[in-house]
């Protein structure tokens, strides 16, 4: 397997062989179609289900949401049926992902939704009022970190960062990271080893 056949890359050099699939996600039942090259094809992953239903939705201030790597769109869909006032801005830097999340979207009939290309923050110009991700552990702790670091330029005062992440992949050390970068971190879920960890910009 090549480094561009990983879903973290760019253009996955894969077979496109698609599949779609039903899944309910915060009270509404979603269509999602998913294909070779994307992150968890056949289902919405635990740590994303995990993540979508703990979130502190009441806390977060007005403004619109970053879902940071978000592959075919399950976490960014799921919360702008949940929450059609919001405007949800969902990134990532595989391409094929991108288009299957514009997709899912339009087959949602979610439209509060920007969906483009970014390479973690590059291409970020705005300030959020939350940046919620499940961050592409196989690419390496260098980029969950700069996933989480660069969450402090591009949230707004009160700003809510919350992370999903298995204890045995490094929710530990992003939890000291996010403390160190915040001033706070909260374990808001322990789940089968998934932390969902949240930080609010003081």
């Amino acid at each position: 397997m090549t480094d561009n056949s990983f879903y973290y890359s760019k253009h996955p050099d894969v077979e496109s062989q698609p599949i779609t699939w039903n899944f309910a996600l915060l009270g509404n039942n979603l269509v999602f179609t998913s294909d070779n090259g994307v992150f968890s094809k056949h289902t919405v992953d635990y740590g994303s289900r995990v993540l979508v239903n703990n979130i502190n939705y009441d806390i977060i201030p007005d403004g619109k949401l970053l879902d940071m790597g978000t592959g075919y769109g399950p976490i960014g869909i799921s919360i702008a049926k949940a929450f059609p006032a919001r405007q949800i801005d969902m990134v990532d830097v595989n391409e094929l992902a991108l288009e299957l999340a514009k997709q899912n979207a339009a087959e949602n009939r979610v439209e509060n939704v920007h969906i483009f290309e970014s390479d973690i923050y590059e291409a970020i110009k705005d300030d959020y009022a939350a940046i919620i991700t499940n961050p592409p552990v196989r690419a390496g702790k260098k980029v969950v970190d700069a996933m989480i670091s660069g969450a402090v330029d591009h949230l707004v005062d009160g700003g809510t960062l919350t992370v999903v992440l298995q204890k045995k992949q490094g929710a530990p050390s992003a939890k000291k990271l996010m403390t160190k970068l915040f001033g706070n971190c909260t374990i808001l879920k322990r789940d089968k080893g998934y932390y969902i960890l949240q930080s609010v910009k003081k």
